[in-house]
């Protein structure tokens, strides 16, 4: 009969508990992130305005999006 090898049942023990930890600190991790992101749009509804669309040129950019040219 073969012997119980005791060391590979508690290293396995022992990989098992660390990957549940591991889990539960990626689910706390990215519920505190969503709680952070759940907050952040609060303040944009305070009439934040919103990032401009891709083609629109933005005041005091030119077409390439550089910054005017001071002049002087």
């Amino acid at each position: 009969m073969a012997k119980t090898n005791y060391q590979f049942e508690k290293r396995q023990r022992d990989l098992e508990r660390k990957r549940k930890q591991e889990e539960k600190r990626q689910r706390k991790l990215a519920a505190k992130q969503q709680a952070r992101e759940d907050e952040a749009p609060e303040a944009d509804d305070l009439g934040a305005p919103e990032e401009a669309e891709a083609g629109e040129d933005q005041p005091g950019e030119d077409a390439s999006g550089q910054d005017e040219p001071s002049r002087g």
